[in-house]
């Protein structure tokens, strides 16, 4: 099996260090930054953190020097999901795509260019320490389904979740993803943003009792859109806020992360797309397009 990673930061890096464990898996990764593409190819990728292990794979700021790949896995920021699947797309010509990106709305994007796609959802995180170097801050679960519009067929959507359960990073294969997808979408539209405009980490953000209240009366809108929507939740978003206050208290979010660093946001494909589907839906979103707003006018400041 051949995999392509499409964009090794953070996630991206998870995926392709595990996945490189194995030796039945060839992984190629596809990233801009040069020096870590460097580095991972003279060192191989480093993790550190909740688990410590290096992975010896390929990896090219060229997308003309990626091979054919039985599978892609997308894990660049949504707001470059087009611009990398332009480039990339010839990889998967016979293969199937599977995003594992935050928000929604991504699926789409890899569907104008490629014809078999899995939407995914993923918890682990982490953090780019140095260039082949990437810091494993949280542990978790997958979860992958074709995505209906395009779906990959459900043998591939399996073969993919049982390579990357051995690799270590537990993954289940799912008829309807959409559920698994939306919570995670909830959770972190109800916190990333928060802890975007304040700089704090989500436990912080969980124990100071005001945005503790702001972040249940974002999941309430998000879980009034995704109702309206006839999708069914897999877990409570709002005990997943507790139980992550919990384990990753220190953890800032990625969204945090690129305010801190002046970055543009992710703030469109989570609560600007919650607000989107809330008006197609007829269910009021105030709260969430307030705070897409705040992130907004952030991000307009930097220019």
């Amino acid at each position: 099996m051949r995999v392509g990673v499409i964009g090794c930061g953070a996630v991206g890096s998870l995926f392709a260090a595990h996945l490189a464990q194995l030796d039945d898996v060839e992984v190629w990764a596809y990233d801009l930054h040069t020096e870590h593409v460097q580095a991972i190819n003279e060192h191989g990728l480093k993790l550190s953190g909740v688990g410590d292990l290096v992975g010896r794979l390929r990896a090219t700021t060229d997308a003309a020097k990626l091979p054919s790949c039985d599978f892609g896995i997308v894990a660049v920021k949504s707001m470059h999901t087009g611009t990398a699947m332009a480039a990339t797309a010839h990889a998967f010509e016979d293969g199937a795509v599977c995003s594992v990106q935050n928000g929604i709305g991504n699926e789409e994007l890899v569907a104008e260019h490629v014809g078999r796609v899995m939407r995914g959802t993923t918890f682990p995180a982490g953090h780019v320490i140095a260039p082949g170097h990437v810091g494993w801050d949280t542990a978790g679960d997958t979860w992958i389904g074709p995505f209906e519009p395009s779906p990959a067929r459900m043998d591939e959507v399996e073969e993919l979740a049982e390579a990357l359960t051995r690799s270590g990073m537990n993954t289940a294969a799912l008829e309807d993803a959409r559920g698994a997808q939306w919570t995670k979408a909830i959770f972190n539209a109800a916190t990333n943003p928060v802890g975007a405009l304040t700089g704090l980490a989500h436990g912080e953000i969980c124990d100071f009792e005001p945005t503790r209240r702001l972040i249940s009366g974002l999941t309430d809108e998000c879980k009034a859109v995704a109702a309206a929507l006839g999708i069914a939740l897999d877990h409570d978003p709002e005990e997943m806020v507790d139980h992550a206050a919990r384990v990753a208290h220190d953890h800032k979010a990625s969204m945090t992360q690129d305010v801190l660093a002046h970055r543009q946001t992710e703030i469109d494909f989570l609560n600007g797309a919650i607000v989107r589907h809330g008006e197609e839906s007829g269910v009021p979103t105030p709260l969430n397009r307030a705070i897409w707003a705040l992130v907004k006018a952030l991000e307009d400041s930097w220019t």
